[in-house]
């Protein structure tokens, strides 16, 4: 499961694509301050677009805190989605770029490090709630579900990236979850590793 992501488009270029498909961002705290940053980690405070009650085709663009005290302490900061409707709450997680982990290759201490994009596209929201805590105040978590082709190989689990088309959907809490969180197609996230890094082409091995 993802703790761990990317956003180093500028929030302006993603007002505009909102704004292509005909999707109304408001700003109630003026426009965020988001600078690129290349790992997004849990209790992170980062961007999401939340559906605005009683509004459809429209969402509010906040800073938010990723994750929540869980009842064990621990931070909730993936969400398991099956047999759920999340009737209200729903958000879209601004992202480029998502990482996973796997075990140490061969001589390595640290895990190894994934990058996964969106297949022609520079960024994609991923499905996510939020909601208001007692202790943090509002924050969000992102949705997980079975895992798709691409991202079987390297976790059991994963985020839920969604398509274009589907953002209106996710953003109106009357359209039932199962009609929009579904994985992508096969080979719309292109792969990369990120440590260690990929030797450069041609170089010496």
């Amino acid at each position: 499961m993802c703790n761990d992501y990317r956003l180093e488009v500028d929030i302006a270029s993603i007002v505009e694509d909102f704004d292509d498909l005909k999707i109304k961002i408001k700003m109630p705290e003026s426009t965020p301050n988001v600078p690129a940053r290349a790992d997004i980690n849990i209790t992170d405070t980062a961007p999401i677009v939340r559906s605005i009650e009683g509004e459809t085709s429209a969402g509010e663009l906040v800073n938010r805190r990723w994750s929540w005290p869980g009842a064990n302490g621990r931070p909730v900061y993936n969400f398991r989605s099956e047999g759920r409707e999340f009737t209200s709450g729903r958000c879209l997680i601004l992202a480029d770029g998502l990482y996973e982990f796997t075990d140490p290759l061969p001589g390595q201490k640290r895990k190894t490090k994934w990058l996964f994009t969106l297949k022609d596209h520079d960024w994609f929201c991923i499905a996510g709630i939020w909601r208001a805590h007692p202790e943090v105040g509002e924050a969000w978590t992102m949705l997980t579900t079975e895992p798709g082709e691409d991202i079987a190989p390297y976790h059991k689990r994963q985020v839920i990236p969604l398509p274009r088309d589907q953002w209106t959907a996710w953003l109106d809490p009357s359209v039932p979850a199962h009609d929009v969180l579904r994985v992508l197609p096969k080979g719309s996230l292109p792969v990369t590793r990120v440590f260690p890094p990929e030797p450069a082409q041609g170089a010496l091995l």
